[in-house]
């Protein structure tokens, strides 16, 4: 049963061509559920039955996992009952008639414009020290908002994925799609910040943009962890820069095409929801500011 689960995610990385994170994912899912079948005696996946997937899916919510978890869970189970009766290891797919709960659709937070630009300038201050690290740091923030990229294929980018010249960024996203991205001006000048400093740590060797203390290529990990021992008000994360970014450039321009294209959103109803974070923050504008909507004071 663990053999299957090995071929099923060499499938995904080979031939569906998933991002490593979307393939471990999946991984631990189906081991998760493994571990499940081994507790239940059931001997193979071809036993596994509709009964015990709701059984399973049960214990999580009863964990206290969210419906997001469950349906990301649900999801991998039937693509790789899929891939089994493909392989004719099995006959039938016992997730076919489970429902998936519903997901709540929690608007994404966003930093304001004055909250970026007091991150990003506070680098820049003469009053602080500034050193290796600090530089690639402020470059890698700089990129996350100039262009919207996922913390994955932001490690993923090579020397030559970066063109200053023409200030663009070739991005290979999910499903393994690429795409081309501007780069700020501001962005621009950090990253040509940073490759002074890289070149003085290693040689043509290594093509990551960015690169650790271990001069090798920067982990999601790592990324993760900076960013929050960088947090002010705000906790942050790589994913809050793109939402800023997009909720920005929605808010400026009010075309969503144009913004599904650089978040390279296969679906533009995924982008769709930065047009009601849009309208929340219309609507606060209104409450505030509309001399018939504020309340009177006492």
């Amino acid at each position: 049963m663990e053999n299957s689960i090995k071929a099923f995610v060499d499938h995904l990385t080979t031939e569906r061509r998933l991002s490593p994170l979307t393939c471990e994912t999946y991984r631990r899912d189906l081991m998760r559920l493994l571990t499940f079948c081994r507790e239940q005696n059931i001997p193979s996946w071809n036993q596994l039955d509709t009964l015990h997937i709701r059984s399973f899916v049960g214990l999580q919510r009863r964990s206290g996992q969210n419906p997001s978890s469950i349906q990301r869970f649900l999801s991998a189970v039937r693509s790789f009952y899929q891939f089994l009766i493909r392989e004719g290891i099995t006959v039938r797919n016992p997730t076919v008639s489970i429902t998936v709960p519903k997901r709540s659709r929690n608007l994404p937070k966003v930093l304001d414009v004055d909250q970026v630009a007091g991150l990003l300038d506070l680098p820049k201050n003469p009053s602080l020290a500034t050193g290796t690290w600090e530089i690639r740091d402020l470059a890698i923030m700089e990129l996350f908002y100039s262009s919207g990229l996922r913390l994955a294929e932001l490690v993923a980018l090579n020397l030559s994925d970066i063109d200053l010249q023409e200030k663009l960024v070739r991005v290979v996203g999910k499903g393994n799609k690429t795409r081309i991205v501007p780069v700020g001006q501001m962005a621009c000048q950090a990253i040509e910040q940073w490759l002074g400093v890289r070149s003085g740590l290693v040689g043509s060797e290594e093509s990551a943009l960015f690169i650790s203390r271990r001069k090798t290529r920067l982990s999601t990990r790592s990324v993760q962890a900076r960013l929050q021992r960088k947090s002010l008000d705000v906790p942050l994360h790589p994913h809050l820069f793109r939402h800023s970014f997009a909720s920005h450039l929605l808010e400026s321009s009010g075309d969503l095409r144009a913004v599904q294209e650089l978040l390279g959103h296969a679906d533009i109803s995924t982008t769709q929801i930065y047009t009601h974070l849009d309208f929340q923050h219309l609507a606060n504008v209104y409450d505030r500011a509309h001399p018939r909507a504020r309340k009177k004071k006492d």
